[in-house]
């Protein structure tokens, strides 16, 4: 079972894998301003209790966090501190969240890190080979206890093999959805794949976007279907660890 919490909402765009962010979209329906960032109603739910005392999120979920903002956003760097400590206190529960500032991360950590929370999963985003090679370096130089790469929405094709060892957990690639979606060639998914295997490294295609190039053939896809066709496509390599 997961659960998605996002603490804060709001954003501003640092990068093409951007361009086209589907929290603006969706902010753009409700003439809201996706570039404000605010605490939302939902900041404590980690630690929210029922009537009987326990915890309203049992333990043992999946926790995704912050997925309508970034974690390491310079504008919650004073909410930031409260939402590791509830990270912290519900260690019955796993987190996980994906960055585009991973350069941030160091100096955002909390006192007791340590070389990472056992419960906490960070994944690093990357869209192209520039920021592959600007961000992951920084990525593995920081003490992180369960780390993924996530290459969405992947808009060219990577060469990871320098950096997949046995400290990544997986690695995630999606295309991009939205009608202006940029194309994701399937070929570019098929390298990434080939390169876990390679190095038996965990690959997951979670998320085929809304246009697909596949044997020549432009395919566009709709947004309810982009994940069932990534699983349809059955090229996720899994491996016990």
């Amino acid at each position: 079972m997961s659960v998605s919490w996002n603490p804060w909402h709001g954003c501003f765009k640092i990068s093409e894998g951007c361009r086209h962010c589907y929290v603006y979209r969706q902010d753009e329906q409700h003439a809201l301003d996706s570039t404000q960032a605010r605490k939302t109603a939902a900041f404590d739910l980690p630690v929210r209790r029922r009537r009987d005392g326990r915890f309203k999120i049992p333990g043992g979920e999946m926790v995704y966090a912050c997925f309508t903002s970034d974690f390491l956003l310079e504008d919650a760097d004073a909410w930031r501190p409260a939402a590791w400590e509830m990270m912290r206190l519900r260690h019955d529960l796993r987190f996980m969240f994906f960055t585009k500032r991973i350069e941030r991360l160091r100096d955002a950590l909390p006192p007791d890190w340590g070389a990472g929370y056992e419960n906490v999963i960070i994944g690093c985003t990357v869209e192209n080979q520039a920021e592959a090679e600007r961000r992951l370096p920084l990525f593995f130089d920081t003490p992180i206890r369960h780390r993924i790469i996530v290459c969405a929405p992947l808009l060219g094709p990577l060469e990871l093999t320098p950096w997949l060892s046995p400290a990544v957990g997986e690695v995630s690639v999606g295309g991009e959805s939205g009608p202006q979606a940029r194309v994701c060639d399937y070929d570019w998914v098929l390298s990434l794949r080939r390169q876990c295997v390679d190095a038996d490294i965990p690959f997951r295609y979670h998320q085929t976007g809304a246009r697909l190039l596949k044997e020549g053939s432009l395919y566009r896809i709709r947004r309810e279907y982009q994940h069932a066709q990534a699983r349809q496509a059955g090229i996720d390599y899994k491996i016990e660890r």
